[in-house]
């Protein structure tokens, strides 16, 4: 009887010290241990979060939904805005900017819409492995929308960098469903560069705001030279490695969800999550914005810290009445632009070395950072993941291609020269079937892994999204 009542009280220790470890688990949490990002590395964030703002506007000399300070883009430098009507529903609403001050062509997506029954469709069209990409796994409605927009502006994106002297930067933005649009359209613009005139890879950048998980662990960590997500405190989207749909087909009941999920991760082994290649991430280097503390009411001043982190990278879902009010885009430019200023402030009273030369230690502290998380992914036995000697072979070898080759032949003997239509017009879905062929039940499957795909699923451990 005694022993029976000892056994009680363990487990009921146990359970409470769980419940209290998970409610009083906050945000900032994930990134304690980051260091601070740099005001030349954040610079473009609020300027980005204001053109996805944008979007939203019918007509920039008339704006309805003014943020604080105003958009501040030239209405003048607004090449196109496609809407709903024009998409189909084949992808969000987007604008392409050329910013003429920061010399940047700039194509930025909306976030969902909770009304369109399109965008529902488009983040509802994935299972968990469905999609096979560039030796990993990603959104398989995502990337359908990702090619299907650069079927379309493809180019135009390549017209207006040639026509500015090839010399801008080439920058894919979004929020929430668009975040993960722009993140695997990098990806596909990033291998093929010289469909848009072979622009260099260190001139083409994402920002991934609130990011959708659209991309397997040995991408988001491959592509973080490139892509940056952003993320304000709590936002519960980055962090839910639940399937999508089980969050909107769930969300008017999205707290107990929530918790739910949270109960079952928390008993997931790190080891088993990170040997699962079809579980997806938030892509790219992080760019996390803190301002609450643990039992401390209101906001202070934001600070931004940054990495790219491999394990335990926004795993852990966070109990908090911000989760959802965090993912809002317009919180997120504003606190982003407080950070802003903060760090120009902090920067303009320590400043003791010329800027040129910042900049250049920077650059070099960056891709250090990215050649130590790849190596850190390979110590972790993450599948598929390249070290950075491999990383830097490839590009080598694709810098090489796009000067010298035509794109491979596709699998039935067609002449690469098919790629292109009559017209000149570069159809990326025949880009992408180069490098990819079509399973028996229609998935693009890579072609080095056609070997191994049927043992990949059955290797990988049970569903742990």
């Amino acid at each position: 009887m005694s022993f029976s009542c000892g056994i009680e009280c363990v487990v009921v220790l146990g359970c409470l010290r769980w419940a209290w470890k998970r409610c009083t688990y906050i945000g900032s949490y994930d990134s304690a241990t980051w260091p601070p990002a740099t005001c030349d590395d954040f610079e473009s964030v609020p300027r980005v979060c204001r053109l996805i703002l944008a979007v939203y506007e019918s007509d920039l000399n008339n704006p309805q939904f003014l943020p604080p300070g105003g958009y501040r883009p030239n209405p003048d430098w607004l090449i196109k805005r496609v809407t709903y009507e024009q998409t189909n529903g084949r992808a969000p609403p987007y604008i392409i900017y050329i910013d003429h001050e920061h010399r940047e062509i700039v194509l930025a997506i909306r976030g969902l819409n909770l009304v369109k029954e399109s965008d529902y469709k488009l983040l509802l069209d994935n299972r968990l492995g469905m999609q096979m990409f560039d030796g990993g796994f990603v959104h398989h409605g995502l990337l359908k929308s990702a090619i299907w927009l650069l079927n379309q502006e493809s180019e135009t994106l390549k017209r207006l960098w040639v026509e500015n002297g090839s010399d801008y930067n080439m920058v894919f933005a979004g929020h929430s469903l668009g975040s993960g649009v722009a993140a695997l359209l990098t990806v596909i613009v990033v291998n093929h560069r010289d469909r848009l005139g072979g622009i260099p890879r260190s001139k083409v950048r994402c920002y991934a705001v609130a990011p959708a998980r659209c991309m397997s662990l040995n991408l988001a960590v491959k592509y973080a030279d490139v892509i940056n997500s952003v993320i304000l405190q709590d936002d519960f989207l980055p962090r839910t490695a639940t399937p999508l749909e089980d969050i909107f087909k769930s969300i008017f009941c999205l707290p107990c969800l929530l918790f739910l999920v949270c109960l079952r991760d928390t008993f997931i082994p790190e080891g088993r999550k990170l040997r699962d290649q079809r579980r997806l991430y938030a892509p790219g280097r992080m760019y996390h914005i803190v301002e609450r503390k643990f039992c401390r009411c209101g906001r202070f001043p934001p600070e931004v810290r940054t990495a790219i982190p491999v394990d335990g990278r926004f795993e852990h879902i966070v109990l908090s009445c911000h989760a959802t009010s965090d993912h809002g885009i317009i919180w997120i430019e504003k606190e982003a632009g407080k950070a802003l200023e903060l760090m120009k402030e902090s920067g303009g009273s320590t400043a003791t070395t010329a800027p040129k030369v910042q900049r250049f230690e920077r650059k070099q502290t960056l891709e250090k950072e990215h050649k130590d998380a790849l190596e850190r992914a390979v110590s972790l036995k993450v599948p598929h993941a390249v070290n950075s000697m491999e990383d830097d072979e490839e590009e080598e070898a694709s810098h090489k291609d796009d000067e010298t080759q035509e794109p491979p032949p596709s699998q039935s003997g067609e002449s690469s020269t098919k790629t292109k239509p009559a017209s000149g017009r570069t159809n990326w879905d025949e880009v992408v079937e180069t490098l990819f062929h079509r399973s028996e039940s229609g998935d693009l499957r890579l072609r080095k892994e056609a070997a191994t795909a049927a043992t990949a699923a059955d290797e990988a451990p049970p569903q742990s999204q």
